[in-house]
C-alpha cells in the first residue's frame, strides 16, 4: 500500500491528474499507512509550494441576523445562538482591525453576514478596502460578502480588492441538504461573476457536515473545476443553537486523509486550513502542514475559537517553514 500511495503523489507531481477510483482508494486508507501519507503529501506539497506557509486574517465586519437558512452557521436568523448581532462596522474599525494584523499576515479578508450587501454596505466596504492603499497597510484586501453580481464586484476591484471569497460549501449533491435559501447555482454564478470582473478567487467548504465520502470527492472536483488560487478547508464546529449542533465531529484521520487528497488533486493550489483546525487536530496541529497544506487563517475567526497567532507562529517555527509575504 505504501508503493501505491508513493505513486499517486508522483502521478501529482508529473502533473497527472488522480482518478476517480484512486480518490475513492484513498479516502478508504486505514491509519497503518500514516507515515506514508504524510510523506507522500509533504512532498507534493513541498514539490509546488515549497517550504513556505502563506497566512491570512480576518474580521467579522457584520454579524449575524442573516436571512439564509444554512444550518451549519451560527449567523442565520433562523438559529438561536449567542452570535452577536451588529452592522457594518465603520472604516477607521476595520482598518484597526487590518493594522493589528500587520506583519505576520499576507492577506485580510472583510467578511459580512447576509445573503448579500445593499448599495449603502457596498460603499462602506468600498471605502474601507481603499483605506488599505491610503495608510499604507502591506495586507492584500480580500473580501467574502456574500452573492453579488458583476457589477458590485467591478465597483469591489476598482477600490482595490484582489481576490474574494466565496465557499461551494460541500458537493452539488448533498448541498439542498444544508440549505435551501439559495441554491448552489446561486453560490456558483457568484464565483464566476467574480472572476468575470478580474478578481482571483478562494473557493472552498465545510466538511464533515454528515455529507459521503463520494461528496466529498465531487466538492474537491467541483471547487478545482472553478480554478480558485486558494482552496479553504473548513472542519465543522457544532455550534450550540444551529441544526448541526449535535452532530459528531470528524476524526483527525478522516480529516487529514481529506487535507492530503485536496493536495494530491489540486497539487498547485493553496490549501488553506480555516474553521475546525483546533478542534479537530487539538495538540497535532503540525500534522495540517504534513498532511499538504500550505496556508492558514492567521488570528481570529468568524464565530469560533482559533489558535494565538503566537502559538501558530511557533509551530510554523519548530517544522522549518517560513512565512510566506510574496506575491501570489
Amino acid at each position: 500500500m505504501d508503493r501505491w500511495i508513493m505513486e499517486q503523489a508522483a502521478g501529482a507531481m508529473a502533473g497527472r491528474k488522480m482518478d476517480r477510483a484512486s480518490a475513492e482508494r484513498w479516502l478508504e486508507l486505514t491509519p497503518d499507512v500514516f507515515p506514508a501519507l504524510l510523506h507522500a503529501a509533504s512532498r507534493v506539497r513541498t514539490q509546488f509550494r515549497g517550504n513556505r506557509v502563506k497566512t491570512c486574517s480576518i474580521v467579522n465586519a457584520k454579524s449575524g441576523a442573516c436571512s439564509e437558512d444554512c444550518k451549519y452557521c451560527a449567523q442565520s436568523a433562523h438559529h438561536a445562538t449567542a452570535t452577536p448581532v451588529y452592522p457594518l462596522m465603520e472604516t477607521d474599525a476595520i482598518l484597526q482591525r487590518v493594522t493589528q494584523e500587520e506583519g505576520h499576515s499576507q492577506r485580510f479578508g472583510i467578511v459580512t453576514s447576509g445573503r448579500g450587501l445593499d448599495e449603502e454596505d457596498l460603499g462602506g466596504v468600498c471605502r474601507a478596502i481603499e483605506g488599505f492603499a491610503a495608510k499604507g497597510l502591506e495586507q492584500k484586501p480580500c473580501a467574502s460578502l456574500g452573492i453579488l453580481d458583476e457589477a458590485a464586484f467591478r465597483k469591489l476591484k476598482a477600490a482595490g480588492l484582489t481576490r474574494y471569497h466565496h465557499n461551494l460549501e460541500t458537493s452539488r449533491n448533498f448541498y439542498p441538504s444544508i440549505c435551501t435559501t439559495h441554491t448552489y447555482d446561486d453560490r456558483v454564478r457568484t464565483i464566476r461573476a467574480a472572476k468575470r470582473a478580474g478578481l482571483e478567487l478562494c473557493v472552498g467548504g465545510i466538511l464533515g457536515m454528515g455529507e459521503s465520502r463520494a461528496d466529498r470527492i465531487d466538492f474537491i472536483q467541483e471547487v478545482d473545476s472553478l480554478d480558485p488560487v486558494s482552496v479553504p478547508i473548513n472542519f465543522l464546529v457544532g455550534v450550540p443553537g444551529t441544526e448541526l449542533a449535535d452532530q459528531a465531529p470528524l476524526a483527525l484521520w478522516e480529516a487529514v486523509k481529506i487535507i492530503s487528497l485536496a493536495r494530491l488533486m489540486m497539487p498547485q493550489r493553496d490549501i488553506l486550513l480555516g474553521a475546525g483546525r483546533l478542534e479537530i487536530f487539538k495538540d497535532a496541529q503540525h500534522l495540517v502542514f504534513l498532511a499538504g497544506a500550505n496556508s492558514m487563517i492567521i488570528g481570529d475567526l468568524l464565530t469560533v475559537k482559533n489558535r494565538t497567532v503566537e502559538e501558530d507562529l511557533r509551530i510554523l517555527a519548530d517544522l522549518g517553514l517560513e512565512l510566506d509575504f510574496g506575491d501570489d
